[in-house]
């Protein structure tokens, strides 16, 4: 197969670099690993959902003193397929933060904000049109009665029409690829770039739902890396490109804990939660999960003596998070092994913080009104009453915890200072000509908020700057 541009990964990152070239009038081929599946199907947030659309079925680590459980969307359309879709635009503080540190050039909010605007003309972003769910509410009402800042967050979704829909790549950004004239191969895996007689080539091993494997080599004469932040640092390192590549893994890890009300909260029928608690941040946020019966069991899969219980007060339970910056991991292959090895660090002040936001989390939803709090780290005891949380321990223990993240980032940060990163500001590889990474990797550090509308925005900034530069 050949093209003019190849992008590996139809994610966030690789969405919009492949609609911006397609429409630019390149010849474009956009490959994912993952099948090629409705939005609506499976059912969001149902195990067949984790088995289709997740890599691994969703068991994914970071091993460690301390580990990390996180998740990475596998399918067209990615991690965009199986998130929530709250959406926020980078904080100024961030991006000033990046600019100082990495020495990325042109990346003020002013300079962003263009991208962010084209962005969100495809890719709806709106607020709940109707009243919050009681999980939603409850987070808020604690904040509110703590002097805590908090807010609504809007969300990557389209409430028009029966029940709405979310706006998720395959919903957006895709089709308008396609329609440009793009190709999509999907259930093909990348497994090695080499440069050949002035061109990229690509190895891959196509894996249809039903028939045998085969290989398949494609040519390009651009390649776009959006394999997500493990897997495209694992992709370059096999093929030879290691400097910076796949040392600096970051994540937005969560601590969960269950919350029980003396009244009915939980309606299956609510949308999504939105509040957010803001008055920690950037040290550390706060918000609510969908809390569906399983995931409510699955939470206190820790506590098997509290699942029947689960199982007959669920309705009176929600699931809520402390989500932090901690913990700083490196990728590595193994061989004989498919994916690669990811192994992460914490530092007494990560420690700290997830104990500290643990306290404070627990502190709002007493003062919402929770009658019992479950955290999710089984070391932990039942909670309730401030008394109770006055005996927590400083520090989170090592090996403890339950830590999980959706949110991965960093493994290989954009930027002009060489010892620190792997690709100019624009993201393109150095010393590989026509080579660019255009994902989640490319960003410097933690965004603290919701990291989508960031990769969104800053893959429409790089790509729009390839273009107009003729790839130079």
């Amino acid at each position: 197969m050949v093209a003019e541009v190849a992008v590996i990964g139809s994610g966030p990152g690789g969405a919009v670099t492949a609609m911006l070239c397609a429409e630019a009038g390149k010849s474009v081929l956009l490959v994912e690993e993952g099948q090629n599946l409705p939005l609506h199907w499976p059912e969001h947030f149902s195990r067949d959902e984790i088995l289709h659309k997740y890599r691994n079925a969703g068991v994914n680590v970071a091993l460690g003193s301390t580990q990390i459980a996180y998740v990475e969307g596998c399918c067209v359309g990615g991690g965009s397929e199986v998130n929530r879709g709250l959406y926020y635009r980078t904080p100024s503080y961030v991006l000033d933060a990046w600019r100082k540190d990495f020495d990325v050039r042109y990346l003020s909010s002013d300079e962003l904000m263009p991208h962010f605007t084209e962005c969100e003309a495809i890719a709806r972003v709106e607020y709940l049109p109707c009243e919050a769910s009681a999980i939603s509410k409850r987070l808020y009402e604690g904040a509110m009665n703590l002097g805590w800042h908090a807010i609504e967050a809007p969300r990557l979704y389209s409430y028009g029409g029966r029940g709405g829909s979310k706006q998720s790549m395959s919903e957006t950004f895709v089709p308008r690829f396609l329609k440009a004239g793009g190709r999509l191969i999907a259930d093909t895996a990348v497994r090695r770039l080499s440069r050949q007689e002035g061109k990229w080539r690509l190895d891959a091993i196509h894996t249809p739902t039903h028939g045998p494997s085969q290989t398949v080599e494609i040519s390009a004469d651009k390649v776009f890396v959006a394999c997500g932040a493990v897997q495209t640092p694992a992709l370059l390192r096999r093929s030879g490109l290691r400097k910076n590549i796949g040392n600096s893994l970051r994540f937005h890890p969560m601590l969960k804990v269950v919350a029980e009300f003396d009244y009915e909260v939980n309606d299956p029928g609510d949308f999504d939660p939105v509040h957010q608690i803001k008055e920690f941040e950037p040290h550390f946020g706060m918000g609510c999960s969908i809390s569906k019966q399983p995931m409510l069991a699955l939470t206190m899969a820790g506590r098997p003596d509290c699942l029947a219980y689960v199982e007959h007060r669920w309705r009176r339970m929600g699931i809520y998070y402390v989500q932090t910056t901690g913990g700083c991991a490196t990728i590595r292959n193994l061989p004989f092994f498919r994916d690669p090895l990811v192994r992460v660090r914490h530092s007494e002040w990560d420690l700290h913080h997830y104990a500290e936001g643990l306290k404070r989390l627990s502190e709002a939803l007493l003062a919402a009104g929770a009658i019992a709090i479950y955290p999710a780290a089984p070391e932990y005891p039942v909670l309730r009453s401030m008394a109770d949380l006055r005996k927590l321990p400083e520090n989170l223990p090592n090996g403890s915890g339950n830590l999980t993240s959706v949110h991965v980032f960093s493994s290989c940060p954009m930027g002009e200072n060489e010892a620190l990163c792997a690709t100019d500001s624009f993201g393109r590889v150095r010393e590989a000509d026509g080579l660019y990474i255009a994902d989640a990797s490319l960003l410097c550090g933690p965004t603290i908020v919701n990291p989508q509308g960031t990769v969104m925005a800053v893959a429409h900034r790089n790509a729009t700057h390839a273009i107009e530069n003729r790839f130079a």
